[in-house]
């Protein structure tokens, strides 16, 4: 019930009025159903300002600190988090991946929208990195169409970082459902899930317009996080 009242009476007319979306390919969105939303990921913002221009209701997959944290403002937000209609998941650990697409499989099994970010992690850089297969395994598990979502302009009013977005209007574009049906039953196909998942990508990638890289985004960022660390100066002593 609070997932509508935020859309519709609290935060959702305030971001159309200070964003101003474009929506180009909502009609793309199927009306009923089970079906995946797969977006890029450029900033916080993401997470809002998608389900304020969908009709329906989506339920993303969120990382777990957003339920997380301590005090007064811990609690708050992961109460707003869960009003909003987002699922906490643990990334760490080896089970990480199977608990998200245990939890991704049920909201499909209810004839949900499920949210999902196939680069794992926001952009740093606002290049669109390498997809992870576990939206090819629920695609494939469930037999659900992927609408492919592009954010643009959302890196630059909010990047990683940065708290308070600026205002300044975005597009989010939605692309014609992808129907894997000729996959069935071959989740646990490597070849196929990675193929599966670099169309998703690839038609990511033609909505947005961005940069590829073929990487996953959380090893480019590590491994630039060490350089920086590396080039560092040392003091003696």
């Amino acid at each position: 019930m609070f997932y509508y009242v935020l859309k519709y009476v609290l935060l959702g007319p305030v971001l159309r009025l200070l964003f101003r979306p474009r929506t180009e390919g909502l009609e793309h969105v199927p009306q009923r159903g089970p079906a995946i939303v797969a977006g890029n990921h450029l900033s916080f913002s993401d997470h809002f300002l998608m389900p304020a221009v969908l009709r329906r209701r989506i339920t993303f997959l969120a990382k777990r600190e957003y339920f997380t944290g301590p005090g007064l403002k811990g609690r708050l937000t992961a109460a707003f988090f869960r009003s909003a209609g987002q699922i906490p998941v643990d990334r760490s650990g080896k089970e990480a991946g199977q608990a998200a697409i245990r939890e991704g499989l049920g909201v499909l099994a209810k004839g949900e929208l499920l949210g999902i970010y196939p680069e794992g992690t926001r952009s740093h850089d606002g290049r669109l990195y390498k997809g992870k297969v576990g939206v090819a395994v629920m695609a494939l598990k469930a037999g659900v169409p992927v609408i492919p979502c592009a954010m643009v302009g959302t890196f630059e009013i909010q990047p990683p970082g940065q708290a308070v977005p600026r205002i300044k209007r975005v597009t989010i574009r939605f692309g014609e459902p992808l129907d894997f049906s000729r996959f069935a039953g071959m989740e646990h196909e490597k070849a196929v899930l990675r193929a599966v998942t670099d169309e998703i990508m690839s038609s990511i990638l033609a909505l947005s317009g961005q940069e590829y890289v073929d990487e996953y985004a959380a090893t480019v960022k590590e491994r630039e996080t060490g350089q920086q660390g590396r080039r560092l100066p040392r003091f003696r002593h």
